[in-house]
């Protein structure tokens, strides 16, 4: 059975972030196994099931009818139902202050040798977006071990919107580089980001505009060597650098899907660039 694992925030998901890799993933016979950070449910952002809803940067509706209808059936499914709880597979990384930490540390390292053991039955991982994703996933230590043990396995990693920000802090505790250091990636440009006072509209929250800027973020992490591509003015802007698979925001999420299968299937290597 092909499967893929895709984590989704606490906090709210974009709902055609999810709808787009998911609809190219279960066309192409995979099962998907859905994950968040401590177990719980998560839902669609209001916003992304509303065809009325006007993207401020944008100045234009970005969720049309149809595909509102298609989230709002998703979400009201039973398919995200019970998902696994990340906090349950990988270990937390002691304090350095902590007492006897060398043989606590000695024992994270081995705890998360054996979780990445148990991520063999998968073949991709993917990281869908959202205002959500800024809480709970971007500076997640557990998820930056998913990626990294995904990383390590050589498999592809599919990241959209705010998923991508997961990627700038996914290090190694020794050397602290970055895993996309030397690509070329995508991800929320400078012009898409909000102004103070407009915010992002969450499931049970409401915050300002996004902590940081992610372009930025993105571009300091690729270092000299990489590139980051925001391709606006574009309508869609989708990177493959094997093994990530990137997607800018919403408009690019069919694509997004539709390149995660070509690289699974296809061994698509490079894309967009």
């Amino acid at each position: 059975m092909k499967k893929a694992l895709i984590v989704l925030s606490e906090y709210g998901y974009w709902g055609e972030e999810l709808l787009g890799p998911l609809t190219h993933l279960d066309r192409a016979g995979y099962q998907s196994v859905f994950v968040t950070p401590k177990g719980k449910r998560s839902r669609a952002l209001p916003p992304s099931m509303d065809p009325g809803y006007v993207d401020p940067p944008l100045n234009c509706a970005v969720t049309s009818p149809e595909t509102a209808a298609k989230v709002k059936a998703l979400d009201s499914s039973s398919r995200l139902d019970n998902p696994q709880n990340l906090s349950l597979l990988f270990p937390e990384r002691p304090y350095f202050s902590a007492p006897d930490f060398l043989r606590r540390l000695e024992k994270y390292y081995a705890q998360r040798k054996a979780a990445w053991e148990g991520l063999k039955e998968f073949d991709v991982l993917v990281l869908v977006g959202g205002s959500g994703p800024l809480v709970d996933m971007v500076n997640n230590q557990r998820l930056h071990d998913l990626i990294l043990g995904f990383h390590q396995a050589g498999k592809p990693i599919g990241a959209i919107c705010y998923g991508v920000a997961c990627l700038v802090f996914a290090r190694e505790l020794q050397d602290r580089k970055c895993v996309i250091e030397g690509k070329h990636v995508t991800g929320h440009c400078i012009e898409y980001d909000y102004h103070d006072g407009t915010g992002f509209l969450g499931t049970d929250f409401v915050i300002g505009p996004p902590p940081y800027a992610l372009e930025y973020m993105l571009r300091d992490a690729v270092g000299p060597q990489g590139q980051y591509h925001g391709n606006f003015g574009k309508a869609t802007s989708v990177i493959v650098d094997y093994p990530f698979v990137c997607a800018r925001s919403n408009q690019c999420s069919f694509e997004f899907g539709e390149k995660l299968v070509e690289v699974l299937e296809r061994g698509l290597k490079r894309y967009g660039w």
